[in-house]
């Protein structure tokens, strides 16, 4: 035997993009439409197996998108918003546009000062290294400089010392075909040029008689010209070959000295070229002379102070914000029925430790990509009680209270958009349940909102209500759940309210408290 659960994730612009990459990062993706398809198996054997977008994957990527997607409230769950990290980020969603575009800058920022760190630490720990790679390098760049190889030149003196070891042959055959087209030799013997000219002549006295043989006369002449080109250009090709007898050597030569480099630094010449460009950039990089480490140094102090200023100014927009989260969140305690509660937010510099800290406003602060802060909520359960983080200064049913107030706070600045609320009632009832009711409508209008409860004032509050019921009929107990439709809504809420789904006085009841949920989710 098994079970499977699937579902079907249609995400908001603002996740979309996150989760979309890191299915991407699986080889999963999402179908055309943007849904992703999930689902979980878990043999009798207790064996387990994930698939996203149809492919198989690790179960924690299921955990992960998961992380993304849905915020989970109950009393036994390890809440989200506990961990230190997503306290500092949800505040930071809570500070607005103009906050967020600062914490750009700064991660920015401190990306620059930490690479040019690293980079300083670099030079001055491997100094030996560098100077070493230094020396070979320029020992290889003042040999390729005293030769100065030019672009294709190896190619260039192997063709023309080719042409030099062949130049007898070469200055035979030139010399036959230079005197064979008219370029001279005897007087009396017929070259090309002379027997062109002959067959023109010819041609032309008999072309008033039939103009064909004008038009091929015509075209003698054009062969004439051309064999006339060659034979100046055979006539230069001879000089050429008398030009310097002692020039073969001097090639050999200059190839030798080529063929040096060649074996050192790379196939060809273009290659040797190449090698001496990347040698001098990389000579840039090496540069560990004592000028060149001050001025590393004193671009690395000019960037922590820059970092400084802009966590001081992050410091203080997270302070600012804290303020008017805190009020938002009490308010909303109140209605919850804990009105003495207040919810804090405490932004504090981040403990100086480890290699990365700077004077911050004052405070030396330990920094990290995020800034120089740990944000932390605290509650006071009531006047005089000592303010505590909220994990333990909240019981389990107030927890749930709490962390309901603060997603309505959050609903309009991201955050996951499926809230799962577990027992979030516990311990309350009346008109305080009722408020809970009106505060998870409210939620709904921009999230999904699954909500476990027992208070019939909070079910009636819902879009869709619906009853999960066990059946220990037979030897395996199984559980279903079914939607509660309009007519059936009263009588369900009627025997939440008092255990009887028949009374009139029940129903009654239970139909005045959907007209006021009816009001509240019209808005």
């Amino acid at each position: 035997g098994r079970a499977t659960v699937e579902g079907r994730l249609r995400l908001p612009a603002h996740t979309a993009a996150a989760v979309s990459a890191r299915v991407a990062d699986a080889g999963a993706e999402p179908d055309e439409d943007g849904s992703l398809l999930l689902s979980r198996t878990v043999t009798i054997e207790g064996r387990s197996r994930a698939h996203v977008g149809g492919r198989s994957v690790p179960v924690s990527l299921l955990g992960e998108v998961g992380e993304q997607v849905v915020a989970v409230h109950g009393q036994s769950d390890q809440l989200r918003l506990l961990r230190p990290a997503e306290q500092r980020a949800s505040l930071d969603r809570f500070a607005g546009p103009e906050h967020e575009k600062l914490l750009v800058e700064f991660k920015e920022l401190f990306a620059r000062w930490r690479a040019v760190a690293d980079d300083l630490d670099d030079r001055r720990r491997n100094a030996r290294e560098r100077h070493q790679e230094a020396d070979l390098l320029r020992l290889g760049l003042d040999e390729i400089t005293r030769v100065d190889p030019q672009q294709g030149e190896d190619e260039e003196l192997r063709a023309e010392a080719q042409r030099l070891e062949h130049a007898e042959g070469l200055r035979t055959a030139a010399q036959l075909a230079y005197q064979a087209i008219g370029g001279g030799g005897e007087v009396e013997a017929e070259d090309v040029s002379t027997l062109l000219g002959t067959a023109r002549r010819s041609l032309d006295a008999q072309s008033g008689v039939d103009a064909k043989l004008g038009e091929y006369a015509g075209r003698l002449e054009e062969a004439a010209t051309l064999v006339a080109d060659v034979a100046v250009e055979l006539s230069g090709y001879l000089a050429s070959l008398d030009a310097d007898p002692a020039r073969l050597q001097t090639i050999y030569e200059r190839r030798a000295t080529l063929r040096t480099l060649t074996r050192k630094y790379a196939d060809d010449v273009d290659g040797v070229i190449a090698w001496a460009e990347r040698a001098k950039e990389r000579l840039s990089l090496l540069d560990t002379s004592d000028e060149a480490l001050e001025e590393m140094q004193r671009e690395l102090e000019r960037l922590a102070g820059e970092v400084a200023g802009v966590a001081a100014r992050l410091r203080a927009a997270r302070r600012e914000a804290a303020v008017r989260f805190s009020d938002l969140v009490t308010h909303e305690l109140a209605g919850l029925a804990m009105p003495h509660a207040r919810v804090e937010v405490v932004v504090s510099p981040r403990a100086a430790g480890g290699d990365v800290s700077l004077v911050v406003d004052g405070v030396e602060s330990g920094v990290n990509a995020d800034g120089a802060d740990e944000v932390e909520l605290r509650l006071l359960a009531h006047p005089g009680a000592p303010s505590l983080p909220l994990q333990r200064g909240a019981s389990g049913g107030e927890l749930s209270r709490v962390m309901l107030a603060i997603e309505v706070v959050f609903a309009g600045v991201g955050g996951p958009p499926t809230l799962v609320f577990d027992e979030v009632d516990s311990g309350v009832g009346g008109t305080a349940a009722v408020e809970i009711g009106k505060r998870l409508a409210r939620l709904a209008r921009n999230h999904q909102v699954l909500v476990v409860t027992h208070l019939p004032q909070v079910a009636a509050f819902a879009d869709r209500h619906l009853v999960v019921a066990k059946d220990t009929g037979g030897a395996i107990t199984t559980s279903g759940v079914r939607v509660v439709e309009e007519a059936e809504r009263s009588r369900e809420l009627a025997r939440m309210l008092a255990g009887l789904p028949d009374s009139d006085l029940g129903i009654a009841h239970a139909e005045e408290l959907l007209t006021v949920a009816q009001r509240e989710r019209a808005g």
